[in-house]
């Protein structure tokens, strides 16, 4: 069992490594291109963070695991607003963008409940993916078309690495990743099996938790810093990366089966993501005690799951 929680620990580390490099090499590539940082932060970027959510995730898919396949997103997505933006609103209130109140926020709580809807057959189908990856491209479209709209400048003098030297970091990148998400999903079925765990529990607490170090990791460090509003454009951003394109991606390749335990999670998903954007708009204001409170659901929240 010390062996399995090793094991798990590395596959932790090497999803977060490998996203850091494959999130440089991608980025030294495309301003070698002469693309915008804005752009590149859009979407290599945003998609880089949420990597580990979508090994794991895929990976579980392909090996049958469904229960992890969800419940790492949904869980994903509950600890991102309950300990990400919720810490870093405890750390340092922080006032909200109007562009997230106005679009970004509603295009995550609609895809949210569309997945629920998509979800209520017990499964996501192969047409379901499909039409969450629909959603993903047009939301892209949307967020690449108004930032070339905007003009806006490329404030990034960060000299970008050797083309091989970039090539080389992707792959590696990409490599640990891939290897990370093995050894995650292995390492979480394992631990279930030996505790008598459902895999929609380990999913949805550890496995969950470990992806989202990427995320918590930069909220809390921005909030440290002064710049807490980082942290809820990062958790909508995620939480639309992660069921649009990775649940829409995992689905799209083998269908997900959706257990009644994780169709809870994602009403409980669906309703503490809802409480968030009910905070943001009282005054686009995310003040102390209100994150503290995320934080305090979020323990209940954990108890339930193992209580029930």
């Amino acid at each position: 069992m010390i062996l399995t929680i090793i094991l798990l620990l590395i596959g932790f580390v090497m999803l977060v490594k490998g996203s850091d490099l494959f999130v440089d090499g991608s980025s030294s590539i495309a301003r070698l291109m002469g693309i915008p940082a804005v752009i590149v932060g859009l979407t290599i970027v945003s998609m880089g963070t949420s990597a580990p959510e979508a090994a794991v995730s895929i990976t579980a898919g392909f090996r049958g695991s469904n229960e992890i396949a969800i419940s790492n997103l949904v869980g994903s997505n509950i600890f991102n607003m309950l300990c990400v933006a919720g810490l870093s609103a405890a750390i340092t209130p922080f006032m909200v963008d109007k562009i997230v109140l106005k679009r970004d926020f509603p295009v995550c709580l609609g895809i949210m409940a569309v997945t629920v809807l998509l979800g209520l057959d017990g499964v996501i189908s192969r047409v379901d993916g499909i039409i969450l990856l629909v959603i993903f491209v047009l939301y892209m479209t949307v967020l690449v078309v108004n930032a070339v709209k905007s003009h806006a400048k490329d404030e990034n003098d960060e000299k970008p690495m050797s083309p091989l030297k970039s090539v080389i970091f992707i792959i590696i990148g990409i490599a640990s990743i891939i290897l990370g998400g093995e050894l995650v999903v292995r390492s979480a079925q394992s631990i279930a099996k030996t505790f008598g765990m459902s895999e929609t529990l380990i999913g949805v607490t550890i496995v969950a938790i470990g992806t989202s170090l990427p995320e918590l990791v930069t909220s809390v460090i921005a909030a440290r810093k002064g710049q807490s509003g980082i942290a809820i454009g990062n958790v909508v951003g995620s939480n639309i990366f992660n069921l649009a394109f990775i649940l829409g991606m995992s689905s799209s390749a083998n269908p997900v089966g959706v257990v009644p335990e994780a169709m809870k999670d994602a009403l409980i998903m669906l309703g503490v993501n809802a409480l968030g954007y009910v905070y943001c708009i009282t005054g686009r204001r995310f003040a102390r005690w209100e994150g503290i409170s995320l934080v305090c659901i979020y323990v209940i929240y954990t108890v339930y799951l193992v209580l029930r």
